[in-house]
């Protein structure tokens, strides 16, 4: 079922009572998910996961970690491929004060499954460095240079992710850094072990 299709009032489970949808953004910026098991055909098979969003709001910027699942098509009535290969999207959101952030402005960096690994087995003295084109193997190619680096912080307290894209058809540079604590970096692994 579409959005657009949502009736004007949504009976709230949480609250008890009826809320007006105004938007598909309003339904968003509420938390509100219309993914329930009533709106997804195959919520009734074993295989039915669902999988939340998690985001880190600091001073200078927000990080959001969303899963994305493969897509699979059935070739055969016995055979099914992986059409397309599934991902954690890292979305990186400026800050423009003390606590607003500039949703316009995102950045976004998508690990695979192996970078995913490569977080998930990080130690706490390594670092590691992604290195993404999102235009190869296109007229575009290296237009556009994605570069996300994780380190330890000095003190030990946690971990920087550090997001810098270089835009040469805007001429633009633009960096985000964030830090992440122990356990905030403790559930990023979490969600890719759990994706991956």
């Amino acid at each position: 079922m579409a959005l657009s299709a949502l009736p004007r009032f949504l009976a709230s489970r949480t609250l008890g009572r009826a809320a007006e949808v105004k938007s598909p953004l309003w339904l968003i910026m509420h938390g509100i998910s219309t993914s329930g098991p009533d709106l997804v055909t195959d919520a009734g098979s074993a295989s039915f996961r669902r999988y939340a969003k998690y985001t880190v709001f600091k001073g200078k910027a927000a990080l959001s970690l969303e899963p994305v699942l493969p897509t699979i098509r059935e070739v055969d009535s016995r055979i099914s491929r992986v059409f397309k290969r599934g991902c954690v999207v890292l979305k990186f959101y400026p800050a423009i004060a003390l606590q607003k952030y500039d949703w316009k402005r995102r950045q976004v960096f998508a690990l695979s499954p192996t970078e995913a690994g490569n977080l998930i087995a990080l130690g706490p003295d390594e670092s590691c460095e992604f290195l993404h084109d999102p235009s190869l193997k296109s007229s575009l190619e290296g237009q556009v240079r994605k570069s996300l680096q994780v380190s330890p912080s000095a003190n030990d307290k946690g971990y920087f992710l550090n997001l810098m894209v270089a835009n040469k058809i805007q001429n633009t540079n633009e960096r985000l850094s964030i830090s992440v604590t122990k356990a905030e970096f403790a559930v990023i692994r979490t969600i890719l072990t759990a994706n991956s």
